[in-house]
């Protein structure tokens, strides 16, 4: 997955290497095990874009001047409150007192300060750098941060709650790939590559009577059989994003939960719009109308999701339907690829990361394709040669399936380097326009022009929102039951 704004996570190995017994997971009530689908590259969400590292640190080891809540609001974590000017550009945050990074330092202004500059500074590889380099950030004394932004961009404070606005402590910021170091209730104790991960209550936090987990372990469980039998066994206590296939056999039994939660994901078929014939709009119009996106939510996601026909999804601000403008069509798709030169067979390769919807998806669409002329085959990688060579492999790739989760990522459409390539100033025009808009009812229309440009030109072929569903024991409490940012919030999770 590309949330970020982008998204992504790294693969994990499908193991079941018991490092917790199961008597553990079941009977100590101030520890919890965890099973995720993905194992993060590193920790630090600031240099990595991978989803699986926010989803691990998020307000557990890291934390944010902000907290994005369940249902989407925002409200203080690190900064106790903050003030907007009216012309919507400057934000004054006023922080949190009597806050300490896990090495004994204080958190204070000049923490900010080297947070922000640092992600938007010219070394940086945070995913959001564009966004933090138009922040101008002042310390005015210990505890208030001004934070000048070139734009109007009244989704800020939702941003500065993201895992690229963790605030590090500058000593340390070096080392938070593999020794993550924050303000957060919790720390890394353990762990072991390619199967589990474990953070343990830190003392030294400002409130630890609120954490009611004393033991957190975090399982990396890829194979969706191993995910239901880690359950069923009761080695795993709760699985966020758990497997589709696998939720029917919890359903109605009485030993578990099942929460179906919305997301802001896009899962989308990218293509490569710098190659040929790829670069002309005629050949991605054919592969979007050969598409039937409902079948493809049927087969690659176990009909856990909401068709889509552009990069935004229907409960975003500005949502338009634009699933008419690239309607399902097999025999507009052979003309237009006649109209474009194309010789049938077209022969394509579609690279395929690790999690079962982009497997599945790739198989569906693959078959849908062929019969349209299109002969496409399936290269599938791990997540690392799937962020190394795919996402970040200056354009190397035909076709690729996979899940952009952050909720406001429109703006990877303005960037010509970006993996898939698309390159129009008139989109990028129009979104300088979205952010310097101090409307919101104009920023809404110009949202929807926005989403409609992208459809119109076929960018990628976009496929669905999906709904991500968590199974645990019926015990655990505090589950989030929506996920606006996929995050693990173990200060709310309990017995």
């Amino acid at each position: 997955m590309l949330k970020r704004r982008t998204l992504l996570s790294t693969a994990a190995l499908g193991s079941l290497s018991l490092t917790v017994p199961q008597a553990f997971a079941q009977s100590d009530k101030t520890a919890m095990v965890l099973g995720m689908t993905l194992e993060p590259p590193g920790l630090d969400p600031t240099v990595n874009a991978a989803a699986a590292i926010g989803e691990v640190v998020l307000y557990n080891v890291l934390e944010t001047l902000t907290k994005i809540n369940p249902d989407g609001k925002v409200t203080p974590l690190l900064a106790e409150s903050w003030e907007v000017s009216p012309d919507l550009k400057t934000y004054t945050f006023k922080l949190r007192r009597g806050v300490k990074f896990q090495n004994g330092e204080p958190f204070n202004a000049q923490a900010v300060k080297f947070s922000f500059d640092r992600a938007g500074g010219e070394k940086s590889t945070n995913k959001d750098k564009r966004t933090y380099a138009k922040l101008s950030t002042q310390a005015t004394d210990d505890y208030t941060v001004v934070v000048i932004n070139k734009d109007i961009d009244p989704n800020l404070p939702f941003l500065l709650g993201q895992p690229t606005a963790v605030i590090v402590e500058p000593k340390s910021a070096d080392g938070n790939a593999t020794q993550p170091v924050g303000t957060g209730p919790y720390k890394l104790q353990n762990w072991v590559k390619g199967s589990s991960l474990v953070l343990t209550a830190w003392e030294g936090f400002r409130n630890p009577a609120a954490i009611k987990l004393k033991r957190v372990t975090f399982r990396f469980i890829s194979d969706s059989a191993a995910q239901a039998s880690s359950l069923l066994a009761g080695d795993v206590d709760a699985f966020p994003q758990f497997t589709t296939r696998a939720v029917a056999q919890f359903k109605g039994n009485p030993r578990y939960q099942v929460i179906l939660g919305g997301s802001r994901a896009k899962t989308i078929l990218s293509i490569n719009n710098k190659h040929k014939p790829l670069d002309d709009v005629r050949v991605r119009r054919a592969i979007a109308a050969a598409i039937d996106r409902k079948a493809v939510i049927a087969g690659a996601a176990d009909g856990f999701g909401v068709p889509i026909g552009s990069h935004y999804v229907p409960d975003a601000p500005g949502y338009v339907d634009t699933t008419g403008i690239n309607p399902f069509d097999p025999e507009k798709a052979k003309k237009l690829l006649a109209e474009a030169g194309v010789k049938a067979p077209l022969e394509l390769t579609m690279t395929l990361p690790p999690p079962p919807y982009a497997r599945q998806g790739g198989e569906v669409i693959a078959a849908m394709l062929a019969k349209v002329g299109i002969n496409v085959k399936l290269q599938n990688v791990e997540w690392a040669q799937w962020l190394s060579g795919t996402y970040g492999g200056g354009h190397n790739y035909d076709l690729t399936i996979v899940s952009h989760v952050e909720p406001f990522d429109l703006d990877n459409y303005t960037k010509p380097d970006y993996y898939w390539g698309y390159d129009s100033k008139a989109f990028r025009d129009l979104y300088d326009k979205i952010m310097t808009s101090s409307s919101e009812a104009e920023r809404n229309k110009l949202l929807g022009d926005a989403q409609r440009m992208i459809a119109t030109d076929s960018v990628n072929a976009f496929l669905y929102q999906p709904q991500f569903p968590t199974v645990a024991k019926k015990g655990v409490k505090g589950l989030w039951t929506s996920r606006p940012i996929f995050c693990n919030d173990l200060s709310s999770l309990s017995w």
